[in-house]
Parts: structure tokens; C-alpha cells; sequence
């Protein structure tokens, strides 16, 4: 390797992607087409660098094994960064298998971060875990050090682990600083401020305040019955029933918890529940149907009794009952919780994330680009969707994963 392409991959090495463009951006043979797509990406222009390393690739001899896998990797980290999230996961899998073969350790560990970050943000925790559980990060260079805790801070906020969060993110920003790149120091202070961001409201007796994460787990273990309206489950007393395929039902309980320990009148269920503004003999034959069903399900957590005027919420093992809310509540709060990050999404990734069909995602984002609170650029295939991060929003805590013990 000449000594212009080692220079340009020092600079890169070191976030300089200027620096390295300064020695090969006139160069078109392989090494210099990788190293000005891995420059590229650096300085945002995902889609000309995703050309470049793909060239890269085809410049590459059949024997050169090892440059071949190193751009399959920098394909996917480009991906990933441009919210691509369905490449393909067995290339990057055999690209890391064949650095290791070849002792490439770090660029192998590099390529294992990468499915680990994509496997987080479609809310695969398990997988997740499995695969960072096999990776020892002490011998790796700075950067990949930073890499490793902001994946382990990220699966921490994810499950609701605060305390293992911000100790994961002490790690970092040591590594980070470290490795000198700016990028990477910025990315963990970014992080840093979402821990200390509201990631819910509390409503508890007609009074509404935010709560951080760390108060958000102290709640969750508390003796409350938790109506927890970010991810539609009902917990306490170490127990929990989800409703999140049950909205009818979450809407009723949601309903009751934040009139507790009051009553609600048949008319404001009907009118909350099926969203119709005059009840009839059949619309109250209907609510006591889904009050017999809530009743099933909250058991042994609570009951619903009758009153005069409607039903309220009678708790069995808790002391009290609390509504948890995401801290901004508006139409399509999932989508708004991925594109809170800053970064630029297709509507197939978003889809992979949340986990509906691509269709639905599309009229969800048509919706919000007619009120103006996201736009779209590119056209086809290349259609991004971008809006800037919206006050109040911590994204982990909208997304869905596991909570302990559910």
C-alpha cells in the first residue's frame, strides 16, 4: 500500500475525512475509491458514498478477500446511517466471518456493532444482547470502545435500566474522548442529553408532571397500579397484562385511571371509548360488554365496578393508581420517535422499526407532511423523511421493547 493511501486512511482513522480527500480525491483506483466513500460518509453525502464503495468493491481482485469484505462493511455502516435497514445481513455476516478468518479482528468487531445497532433500532433487544454478549471490548482501539457502551447505554434506556445507562455512557465519553473524533464525542453527548430529557408524564389525580428515565423505572417498582399508556400494559404488584393489541380496552382503563378514584359517567366512556357523541340503549349494551372484558383481563391487578353514573377503578393490590403518558402526546407519536433522531428515514425502514406495514407507515407520514411537521426529499426508492427532534421527545422510551419483569 502507497503511502498517500495509508495517509488517507490514518486521516479517517482520526475523523478527518477532509484530510483524506485531500491525498486520494483525484485517484481512481480501489483503495482510493473505498477511502473517499468511507470520506463521503463522513461528511453526510451517504448516497455518493454508498457509489464509491460499491465501486470500490467490483475494483477489487477476487483474491483481495479481505479489501472485498472491508467494503461490504462500510456498505452496511452507510446503510445503517442512511436508515436503509433492510440490507442484507448475511453478506455483513459473511464479510465478518471473513475478516476474522483473515485476522482482521477489529474491522470483524466493527462489522458485529453494526448488526447490533440495526438489530436496536427495529427493537430486537434479545438479539441484541445475545450477539454484544460475545464481544470483549477491552481490546479494541477508542472508537470502537465508544461504540460498544453506546450500545450498551442504548439497550439499557431501551429496557429501562437508567443506572446501567449512565454508567455505560461515563465509558464512552472516556473512549470517546480518547479516540479524538469529534463526531463520536458529540453522538455520545447526544445521547447523554436524552437520558436527562422527560421520557413520560405522570398523571395521577388530575396533576401532570414529567418524569426522567430514572423515575420512570422507580415508578415501575413502586407498589402503583402503573397504567402505562406508552407501551398499553397495566402493572403491579410485580405483574402486568398488555392491551396493546386490545386498544378498546387500554382506551376504557386509560380512561378510568385518570378520573381515579372517582367514577365515570356511561356517557364520557361511550363518548372516549367508540367516539360517538350520543349513546343509545345499544351503545350502553356495548360499553358493558368491554367492561366485562377489561374486567377479565386486569384480574388479579384490578376491577371495575358500577356506580350510579358509569364505573370506576378499584384497585387489588396496589396502593394507587397512576397513568404514564409519553411525554408529548400527538397523532403518529411512533413515527415522530424515530425521526426525533435527526437522521433521514425511508418509509420501508420505518416500517421495519415499528413494525406495521409499509402502507400504513406512508399515510402516517402523508398525514404529518400535510400538517408540516415532516418533509420528504428525493423521489422513488431514494424518498427520505426528515423533521427536526421535537422538545419532550425521548426516543427509547416510545419504541417498543421489553420492560423487567413483563
Amino acid at each position: 500500500m502507497d503511502s498517500l493511501i495509508t495517509a488517507a486512511a490514518q486521516a479517517l482513522a482520526a475523523g478527518d475525512p477532509l484530510g483524506a480527500l485531500d491525498r486520494v480525491a483525484l485517484r481512481e483506483d480501489a483503495p482510493a475509491l473505498a477511502l473517499r466513500g468511507i470520506a463521503m460518509a463522513q461528511l453526510g453525502d451517504l448516497l455518493r458514498a454508498k457509489a464509491l464503495v460499491r465501486r470500490a468493491a467490483r475494483a477489487f481482485g477476487p483474491k483481495e478477500a479481505v479489501a472485498r469484505a472491508r467494503c461490504v462493511v462500510a456498505e452496511a455502516e452507510i446503510a445503517l446511517a442512511s436508515r436503509e435497514l433492510g440490507w442484507p445481513v448475511k453478506a455483513l455476516d459473511a464479510a465478518r466471518v471473513a475478516l476474522m478468518s483473515h485476522g482482521d479482528a477489529i474491522n470483524a468487531a466493527h462489522a458485529r456493532y453494526l448488526q447490533i445497532r440495526r438489530l436496536l433500532l427495529i427493537g430486537q433487544l434479545d438479539e441484541a444482547q445475545a450477539l454484544l454478549a460475545d464481544l470483549d471490548s477491552v481490546t479494541l482501539p477508542p472508537a470502537l470502545r465508544a461504540n460498544h457502551e453506546l450500545v450498551v447505554a442504548g439497550i439499557a434506556m431501551r429496557c429501562l435500566q437508567s443506572q446501567a445507562a449512565r454508567a455505560a455512557l461515563v465509558r464512552a465519553e472516556l473512549a470517546a474522548r480518547q479516540s479524538g473524533i469529534a463526531a463520536l464525542c458529540a453522538e455520545v453527548d447526544s445521547a447523554a442529553r436524552m437520558l436527562d430529557s422527560p421520557a413520560a408524564r405522570l398523571i395521577c389525580q388530575g396533576e401532570t408532571r414529567p418524569l426522567l428515565l430514572d423515575e420512570v423505572q422507580a415508578l415501575l417498582a413502586s407498589t402503583s397500579l402503573v397504567i402505562d399508556g406508552c407501551r398499553s400494559v397495566v402493572r403491579g404488584a410485580g405483574m402486568s397484562v398488555s392491551l396493546a393489541t386490545r386498544p378498546i380496552l387500554f382506551t376504557l382503563v386509560r380512561t378510568l385511571a385518570e378520573a381515579w378514584p372517582a367514577d365515570v359517567s356511561r356517557e364520557t366512556l361511550i363518548a372516549k371509548t367508540f367516539r360517538l357523541k350520543l349513546s343509545d340503549e345499544s351503545h350502553r349494551a356495548r360499553l358493558r360488554v368491554e367492561i366485562g372484558r377489561l374486567r377479565a383481563a386486569l384480574k388479579p391487578l384490578a376491577s371495575v365496578i358500577a356506580s350510579k353514573r358509569g364505573f370506576a377503578l378499584v384497585t387489588r393490590v396496589s396502593t394507587d393508581v397512576v397513568l404514564l403518558m409519553p411525554p408529548v402526546e400527538a397523532r403518529h407519536a411512533a413515527v415522530f420517535a424515530l425521526l426525533a433522531d435527526g437522521e433521514s428515514w425511508s418509509s420501508s425502514a420505518l416500517a421495519l422499526a415499528l413494525g406495521n406495514s409499509q402502507r400504513s407507515v406512508q399515510r402516517a407520514l402523508d398525514t404529518l407532511a400535510t400538517a408540516g411537521k415532516v418533509q420528504s426529499f428525493g423521489h422513488g426508492r431514494a424518498r427520505r423523511w426528515v423533521t427536526a427532534p421535537v422538545p419532550g421527545f425521548a426516543t427509547t422510551l416510545l419504541l417498543p421493547g421489553p420492560l423487567p419483569g413483563g
